[in-house]
């Protein structure tokens, strides 16, 4: 059997994940353990103690959502089940760069931590500064944190469109949603996730989202969701991250892959270490090709998937792309246990 392990990323979080693992193995308290020592953070008490909206700031969630797939991932190991090829969708890449050599685990958790602040760092000086219709001296208005380092959707009074975000879009097929695209260029829309095979993921300014949401629902879109995030990821309008990313990076080792790992921002198989450092630069501007990496990966030849880490999103994706093969989840014991009965 060739497995094939998928790691989520941010947004699978959820208070007291992974506690099944670490009251189970010594092994994964021990990686719990270097996390905490690296990240200068308490992760015992984040994950198991952690309200819902602390878990959601962005530069908890990828520390803990990390920690979390490569528990899971251990406990997989320690019950004999070896990854022979590995993927992770946008957060999740690093977890699965770590499964196939490329990087180290104390350099994993730095770069994951500095990755997490880097985008919410990005994110809140973008609120700050577009669209100040009240002139460089004026405050804009408060509007509550709902956690996950986001601000409400809504529209605060007298503010045109100050904050951004991302919506998900179900219910049409790719070309037909880059058709409606064309049609918002200029308007800081942006395809963040190539989901599935009817699903995307815009990212854009609160105004540009707005004007999309029309267009797509004329064009046939089943729904157009906002989605309560903390910024518009995996698009242009996150290159202060970006440039931030590439300098924090050029202090580490990215070794070639000893296992194939694919990559969000190609779709494909990662060459070297040199090509897995450039990826996950651009990654953070750039369209999630999820889709295009289901397609390479089925192309070559696994047979069993696993989605190692918190949640089923990626289990619920791959079923949306292929239904002869179920990516089966593996975040939980329980759910490791079945897997080798």
């Amino acid at each position: 059997m060739k497995n094939c392990f998928l790691f989520p990323g941010q947004g699978a979080q959820y208070p007291g994940m992974g506690r099944d693992l670490w009251e189970s193995s010594l092994k994964v308290k021990d990686l719990f353990h270097l996390a905490s020592d690296v990240t200068s953070m308490d992760l015992e008490k984040l994950l198991f103690e952690g309200s819902e909206e602390e878990l959601k700031s962005t530069d908890k969630t990828q520390i803990a959502v990390t920690l979390v797939n490569l528990s899971a991932r251990l406990a997989l190991k320690e019950k004999g089940v070896e990854a022979d090829g590995c993927s992770g969708f946008s957060l999740g890449e690093y977890s699965a760069l770590y499964e196939a050599g490329v990087i180290e685990l104390e350099d994993l958790f730095a770069i994951v931590k500095a990755r997490g602040e880097l985008m919410e760092r990005a994110s809140r000086n973008l609120d700050s500064r577009r669209f100040r219709p009240w002139g460089r001296r004026s405050r804009l208005p408060q509007v509550p944190n709902l956690g996950w380092g986001c601000r409400d959707n809504t529209t605060a009074p007298g503010d045109p469109g100050v904050k951004a975000g991302m919506a998900a879009v179900l219910g049409l097929e790719y070309d037909e949603a880059v058709g409606v695209l064309k049609k918002l260029k200029g308007d800081e829309v942006y395809l963040a996730n190539y989901s599935s095979p009817i699903q995307i993921v815009l990212a854009g300014t609160h105004r540009g989202l707005e004007k999309a949401r029309p267009l797509f629902e004329e064009a046939g879109a089943m729904r157009f969701i906002t989605l309560r995030v903390s910024g518009p990821f995996h698009s242009p309008l996150l290159e202060e991250a970006r440039a931030g990313l590439k300098e924090v990076l050029s202090g580490y080792t990215f070794k070639d892959p000893v296992k194939p790992v694919y990559a969000n921002a190609s779709g494909k198989a990662v060459g070297s270490g040199a090509e897995a450092k450039e990826l996950c630069v651009r990654q953070i501007v750039s369209t999630v090709l999820w889709v295009n990496e289901e397609q390479s990966i089925l192309n070559d030849g696994y047979d069993r998937f696993l989605e190692v880490g918190p949640g089923s999103v990626l289990s619920g994706l791959w079923k949306s792309f292929y239904k002869k093969i179920k990516c089966k989840p593996a975040g939980k014991l329980e759910d490791i246990e079945k897997l080798i009965k």
